[in-house]
């Protein structure tokens, strides 16, 4: 395994940080429920966090897909590592589990922290922890989307099969041609949604009328999106 697969004690103490901060936020939603009695409200807030955090992994997977490269600010990381696993998908169920969730959970511990130290809501709290904490592991979710039934836990496999995270036939279809669809990678709940009334579709002529930009969608697949198998030298480069 190559040392850009492996995880560091930075990446280690990221997850660590963003971890708890999502476990406050929903410590103080259980905490805040319990004080006021009022429970309903609390689970219905976490179950809308739930899908909002799949509707947003879906936007800004096929914002990041689709526009901007390497020297784009703040997203340029971002964007090229995703137009690398296009090509070769197979490399995130390599990396180890704080390296492929370390980007998330920093920017997770930042949002989060300030909200546990203000606010008091369990429903808000309630919200902020599923959301943030769905957000954080969509990394890993995707993962196991890549991932051989037989080396996945059974929990992941059932959970995967009910729908509760985006299951591998599911995210196999983004990685087949025309690469422009189940954009969303938490529970893939909103993926027939999206693709069946075209809303990306609309985004991106509204942002070509507007700003004068292509999405790559539009162009025929290159080298760069075509899927390289894994070979023996790549094995033995890791």
């Amino acid at each position: 395994m190559t040392r850009a697969l492996q995880s560091t004690w930075s990446h280690r103490n990221w997850v660590a940080t963003g971890c708890a901060t999502v476990l406050v936020s929903l410590g103080k939603a259980i905490v805040g429920a319990g004080h006021s009695h009022i429970w309903l409200e609390p689970m219905l807030a976490g179950y809308i966090g739930y899908v909002f955090a799949d509707l947003g992994s879906g936007v800004y997977h096929w914002g990041i897909d689709n526009y901007g490269d390497g020297s784009t600010p703040l997203f340029g990381n971002q964007i090229e590592a995703f137009q690398g696993h296009h090509k070769w998908p197979w490399i995130i169920t390599r990396r180890q589990f704080a390296n492929n969730l370390h980007a998330l959970a920093r920017a997770v511990a930042f949002f989060v922290l300030p909200v546990d130290l203000v606010c008091n809501d369990p429903i808000v709290n309630a919200f902020v922890g599923v959301c943030s904490g769905c957000i954080m592991f969509s990394q890993q979710f995707h993962a196991w989307a890549h991932g051989t039934k037989s080396k996945l836990p059974p929990i992941v496999v059932a959970m995967q099969d009910a729908g509760l995270l985006v299951s591998r036939s599911q995210h196999g279809a983004h990685h087949r041609q025309p690469y422009n669809n189940n954009y969303c990678i938490v529970s893939g709940f909103w993926n027939e949604f999206l693709d069946e009334n075209k809303v990306f579709e609309a985004l991106e002529m509204a942002l070509y009328f507007k700003v004068g930009v292509r999405p790559r969608s539009w162009s025929e697949p290159t080298t760069d999106w075509t899927e390289e198998t894994e070979t023996a030298s790549q094995v033995a480069v890791k």
